[in-house]
């Protein structure tokens, strides 16, 4: 039995992978960008700024004067309070990633105002995924 063109379908699928994970890496905002993002929306006192599972994450001061984590898309800036009510439940997030193609999903909870989840792409590669609270939508995407 040839395995060449699985191979060479294997490779060709990693390559990719690899390909849309450095798009994403030069596409992410600089740690001033996300200093500067987060001052912008009110908050102050940005402490302990780093780049972190696939997002931004800091300490800062809300615009109330609370003290609060948050977590930043790190391609767009979006804030994520760690406090946040999800309008999303458990069993939405579970089948918007298996409409997306994600398979053996597993360990999903809400962790730091964002949802999480491990589980295979498409592709059959292991992967940890941070979702948006409020649409579900993959907002960091790691390989486990």
């Amino acid at each position: 039995m040839n395995d060449r063109p699985l191979h060479t379908a294997l490779l060709a699928a990693a390559l990719a992978l690899a390909a849309a994970g450095v798009a994403r890496a030069q596409d992410a905002l600089t740690a001033p960008q996300v200093r500067a993002q987060l001052e912008a929306q009110g908050y102050t006192e940005v402490e302990d700024l780093e780049f972190e599972d696939g997002m931004w994450k800091a300490e800062a001061t809300s615009a109330n004067g609370k003290h609060v984590d948050v977590r930043l898309d790190p391609t767009n800036g979006t804030v994520y309070p760690a406090k946040a009510v999800p309008q999303l439940g458990e069993a939405d997030i579970r089948a918007q990633l298996a409409a997306a193609g994600y398979s053996g999903v597993h360990g999903v909870k809400l962790d730091d105002g964002l949802w999480k989840a491990k589980g295979r792409t498409a592709e059959g590669s292991k992967v940890k995924v941070r979702l948006d609270p409020a649409t579900g939508e993959v907002v960091a995407l790691e390989k486990d």
